[in-house]
């Protein structure tokens, strides 16, 4: 028996979806399809669309923050290697887009629910970094490395290209 919940393979199913096409690129139907179930379950569970993508950017937050662990154990290098990592995975790993950079390409079409979800992912990451640096950090600020990170991403999937993310990640030299 699978153990894990409906909720759980509905989420995987549309977190599939979502990291290829983005919020919008599908519908309960399609996920009922992927799930083997009835669109009314999937409805059970998730009433509207926005509760359900506001699931899905919260689910991903949860395991980025997870990965990249307590900032205050690890020092610059190390916070910025995780979160590098963790792109890298989106990429050579699952095949797919950061899903709550491919939700903020789409803002403005988010419901309030979604959008704000996918805005803690961002807060977080920033938050993860700023904490690891210390208030001495004189590099390069978090926001220009997850910037980067999310668009070497982009660049390496739209060209097909591993090797553009890797010279991308690897910046700036890192001061400290």
């Amino acid at each position: 028996m699978d153990e894990r919940t409906m909720r759980d393979r509905i989420l995987d199913a549309a977190e599939a979806r979502a990291r290829t096409s983005g919020y919008h690129g599908f519908s309960f139907r399609e996920l009922a399809d992927d799930v083997g179930v009835k669109s009314s379950s999937i409805h059970y569970h998730f009433p509207t669309k926005g509760d359900l993508g506001a699931a899905l950017a919260k689910r991903y937050a949860t395991r980025a923050g997870d990965y990249l662990g307590d900032p205050a154990s690890v020092g610059p290098e190390e916070a910025v290697t995780r979160l590098t990592q963790l792109f890298r995975d989106a990429l050579v790993r699952d095949d797919k887009m950061c899903l709550c950079g491919l939700f903020g390409a789409e803002h403005e079409s988010l419901p309030p629910e979604v959008a704000s979800a996918t805005g803690d992912f961002f807060r977080l990451v920033l938050g993860y970094l700023t904490a690891a640096f210390g208030p001495r950090w004189a590099g390069e600020a978090p926001a220009a490395i997850l910037a980067r990170l999310e668009g070497a991403l982009i660049i390496a999937r739209a060209l097909g290209d591993v090797n553009l993310f890797e010279v991308a990640a690897q910046g700036p030299s890192r001061g400290g």
